[in-house]
C-alpha cells in the first residue's frame, strides 16, 4: 500500500510502505475511511522534534475492522471503529482511573496516514458503532479520534461548568473544538484568541462569544479588561508555546483552573509566577478512550458536527500538499481521502 512517510523538515512523501499485519493476539487491522494531518505532526515537519529516522505519519483514524488477532474478543470485522491516537488495555490502574493515555501498555499510534491501520491491544482501544455511519459523517467521526476528544479533555480538565467563562488560547483545530466542547459543558461565555478570520468565524460558529486578536502580555490584559480584572474561569491551553502558556497563566482568575493539552515545545514554568497566581494545572495528552462512547454519541445523534474543522480535503497522494497548507495557515486541517 500507500502511506505517509516523513524523511526529514518539509520533505514528507507518500510512497510505498508494508502492508500492515497482525503481530500480536490482541492487534487489529482497520481498513480506513479517512485520515488526516494533525497539527503536532507540525513538529517534526517543521524541524522542531527530531526524527532518528524515516517516519510513517498519522495517528488520527476511522474505518472498517478487517482482521482481528486470536485474542480479541469485543472488537469483530465488519464492525465502524474509532480509536485513541494512544493504545490501552482499558483495564490497568491507569485506564480504570480515566487515564487511558497513561496506560501501563500503552503505545502511541503511528502509520495511520494509509489506507490500513495496524491498532494494538484492539479491544481497549478501539469503540465499534453500531451501525456504519453515513459518508457524510465521517469527518465528524474522524475528529473524535484525537482534536474533538483533545479539546474535550482541554474543557474537562479546566472544570468547565453551566455559567462559567472559559479563555481558549490557541485557534488551531483542537482550540476550536475546545470552545465546541466548553459550549457543550454549558458556559456561558467562551473568549477564543485568534488572529485569523476564519478561524474566528468558525470558532463563533461552534459556540464562542467574543474573539481577542492580542497575544502575550497584551492578551492578558485585555482578558483581564474584559472580565473586570478577575480573569477567566477556566483557560484551555492548546498550543504548546512557552508564550501560550504564560498568557493562559496570566489570563486566569485567582483560583481558577489551567489546562494545557498542546505538545509543550521548550515550556518552562515560572514558579515564583505559579505561585502567587493561585491557579489549578492540569493537562498532558487527552485520554480520548475515556470520551469516545460520549463523542461518538453526540456525532451520530447530530448534535455536534466537529468535522467542520477540516477546511481541506486531498486524496492520499497530495499529502505535502496538506501539511504545506497547514504550515502556512491556509488550511485549519487537513483531511486525506485514502
Amino acid at each position: 500500500m500507500r502511506g505517509t512517510v516523513l524523511y526529514s523538515p518539509g520533505d514528507i512523501r507518500c510512497e510505498e510502505v508494508a502492508d500492515p499485519e497482525i503481530l500480536l493476539p490482541t492487534d487489529a487491522i482497520v481498513r480506513l475511511s479517512a485520515t488526516c494531518v494533525c497539527g503536532s505532526d507540525l513538529w517534526p515537519y517543521r524541524g522542531l522534534q527530531p526524527i532518528a529516522e524515516p517516519a510513517h505519519m498519522g495517528h488520527e483514524y476511522c474505518g472498517v475492522v478487517e482482521e482481528v488477532g486470536s485474542a480479541v474478543r469485543t472488537i469483530r470485522p465488519g464492525q465502524f471503529v474509532v480509536g485513541s491516537f494512544a493504545t490501552s488495555d482499558n483495564t490497568c490502574p491507569n485506564c480504570r482511573n480515566g487515564y487511558q493515555s497513561s496506560c501501563q501498555h500503552r503505545t502511541f499510534m503511528t502509520g495511520a496516514q494509509a489506507p490500513f491501520l495496524r491498532v494494538p491491544l484492539a479491544d481497549g482501544t478501539l469503540v465499534a458503532l453500531s451501525d456504519q455511519p453515513s459518508a457524510e459523517m465521517i469527518p465528524s467521526l474522524l475528529a473524535t479520534s484525537d482534536v474533538l476528544g483533545t479539546g474535550w479533555f482541554a474543557a474537562d480538565a479546566a472544570n468547565v461548568k453551566p455559567g462559567s467563562t472559559v479563555a481558549v488560547v490557541g485557534d488551531g483545530a483542537v482550540g476550536l473544538l475546545a470552545a465546541l466542547s466548553a459550549r457543550q459543558m454549558g458556559a456561558e461565555r467562551i473568549i477564543v484568541m485568534s488572529r485569523h478570520e476564519p478561524r474566528q468565524k468558525l470558532a463563533l460558529e461552534f459556540g464562542a462569544t467574543d474573539i481577542v486578536t492580542e497575544r502575550g502580555e497584551e492578551g492578558v490584559a485585555r482578558i483581564l479588561d474584559m472580565t473586570g480584572g478577575i480573569g477567566a474561569d477556566s483557560v484551555l491551553e492548546c498550543v504548546g508555546t512557552q508564550e501560550s502558556m504564560k498568557q493562559a497563566i496570566g489570563s486566569t482568575r485567582r483560583g481558577g483552573y489551567v489546562s494545557y493539552v498542546g505538545v509543550p515545545h521548550q515550556v518552562q514554568l515560572d514558579g515564583q509566577q505559579l505561585f502567587f497566581a493561585h491557579v489549578h494545572l492540569h493537562g498532558g495528552p487527552a485520554p480520548v478512550r475515556r470520551y469516545l462512547p460520549e463523542l461518538l454519541a453526540l456525532v451520530t445523534e447530530g448534535k455536534i458536527n466537529p468535522g467542520k474543522v477540516f477546511d481541506l480535503i486531498l486524496p492520499l497522494d497530495q499529502v505535502a500538499e496538506g501539511y504545506k497548507a497547514m504550515d502556512e495557515r491556509r488550511a485549519i486541517k487537513t483531511l486525506l481521502r485514502v
